[in-house]
């Protein structure tokens, strides 16, 4: 029974990340590129996050909870979702005036 068990936990792992949507995002120029990110509905989102600046920027969103420091020239996974329908905006917090985006779920 308990390897039973163990197979069923292994198989419902698997078929969980299957559903899971990946979205890229790059911030060049102290800017989010791109702004406007269409993401589906009831989806679970790994929102990857490519900085190409010399210098460090911080993804925030407050309506979706997340705050991540991407330090220059690497890359970070932020997780998001699964998302109501809507609009939620993120900024670069290191630089709010240029680097802004919004997440539209539909």
């Amino acid at each position: 029974m308990q390897k039973l068990a163990a197979l069923f936990v292994c198989t419902f792992s698997i078929t969980a990340f299957a559903v899971e949507m990946e979205v890229k995002l790059v911030i060049e120029n102290h800017r989010f590129q791109p702004e406007i990110l269409h993401v589906p509905v009831g989806q679970k989102i790994k929102l990857i996050i490519e900085n190409r600046d010399a210098t460090p920027e911080e993804f925030e969103s407050h309506p979706l909870n997340r705050e991540k420091v991407i330090p220059a020239k690497s890359t970070g996974t932020v997780y998001i979702g699964p998302l109501a329908a809507g609009n939620y905006p993120f900024v670069g917090e290191f630089n709010e005036k240029t680097a802004k985006g919004v997440i539209v779920a539909k």
